[in-house]
């Protein structure tokens, strides 16, 4: 079975737990609301809850589907919202979908392909019941609150890889896999600020749009929902600058090391180019060449030598070529 909990609240307690088998036969009486979280349910088993609270039929195929993006659909008194879960493996979000059916007296979670169960939120709720009692719309927040909190240690993960590459391009050059690593990187987090968009939208509509299930009193809850998809965002963005920054400052030192090196061999070319350009000269064997026979001729010239490549030398050092 799919089912991972389910359960009828009274009052922010929980009073007693409900069977798919016997859903036909569930009643909720009045400040009574039941709560069934599914886990990668079959078809038969969801249609067997579309039939007891009447759930829209496109609802249903799209949460068998569950490629969507994050949505609130309105389907006369009931609401059909879907969020997009995440996690990070090995440099790579993966992405999971939570559909959630929300009527006056149920809420029914659908997950696919996310990690994060529900469990500790719904122990964290049934410890508080005096919000609890709100009923299914403070579920509802609680839950989208929820996924947008799991969105946090994956931005950090991303931020504490990116400030290891960053100390690491200041010391050494960026080979060609972790240069690759930073563009991995970028395209992750671009595909993610994609994602935060619409669950920001999410948030904002079900805050200010008059919708059937969510009380005012609890409205002003999604506008939290909604500050903290803002705050990922805006630690995504910082995380896409910094990479490019990274990528940048490893380029113009590494043209700065480079250019180094280069005067440091032109600045040794230039010295070598002195004995070489003298030996050629006298290496030219003509046979009028006075100096040949000259006595002191060769100590002069290996002097000159010496001199002048001990002038650009000094030349070169003062103005830190070499």
């Amino acid at each position: 079975m799919s089912v991972i909990a389910a359960y009828v609240y009274a009052g922010g307690t929980r009073v007693r737990s409900v069977s798919l088998d016997r859903i036909d036969a569930l009643k909720t009486g009045p400040g009574e609301f039941v709560w069934i979280g599914l886990l990668e349910p079959s078809e038969a088993e969801l249609n067997i809850l579309a039939e007891r609270f009447q759930l829209h039929p496109l609802a249903v195929g799209d949460a068998l589907n569950a490629r969507q993006m994050p949505k609130v659909d309105v389907y006369g008194d009931q609401l059909f919202v879907v969020a997009r879960t995440g996690q990070l493996e090995d440099d790579e979000i993966l992405y999971g979908e939570t559909d959630i059916f929300v009527g006056p007296q149920h809420i029914i979670t659908v997950r696919h392909g996310s990690g994060r169960a529900h469990t500790d939120l719904r122990t964290h709720l049934e410890a508080s019941p005096g919000q609890l009692r709100h009923g299914v719309d403070y579920v509802l927040h609680a839950l989208l609150d929820f996924i947008v909190d799991g969105y946090v240690p994956i931005v950090e993960a991303i931020e504490e890889d990116v400030l290891n590459m960053e100390k690491h391009a200041l010391d050494a050059f960026l080979s060609r896999q972790e240069v690759t690593r930073i563009f991995n990187l970028r395209r992750e987090l671009m595909r993610f600020r994609r994602l935060l968009a619409p669950m920001e939208e999410v948030a904002s509509r079900l805050e200010h749009h008059d919708l059937p299930c969510i009380d005012t009193e609890v409205r002003l809850y999604f506008r939290d929902v909604r500050g903290h998809v803002r705050n990922v965002g805006a630690m995504v963005e910082g995380l896409r600058e910094v990479l490019s920054s990274v990528f940048e400052a490893s380029t113009l030192l590494e043209q700065q090391r480079q250019g180094a090196i280069t005067r440091r061999l032109a600045a040794w070319a230039a010295i070598l180019a002195v004995p070489t350009a003298i030996a050629g000269i006298y290496g030219m064997n003509f046979v009028n060449m006075p100096e040949l026979h000259w006595r002191y001729g060769y100590f002069t010239v290996v002097g000159g030598i010496c001199v002048i490549c001990m002038v650009l030398f000094a030349r070169f050092k003062k103005a830190r070529w070499l």
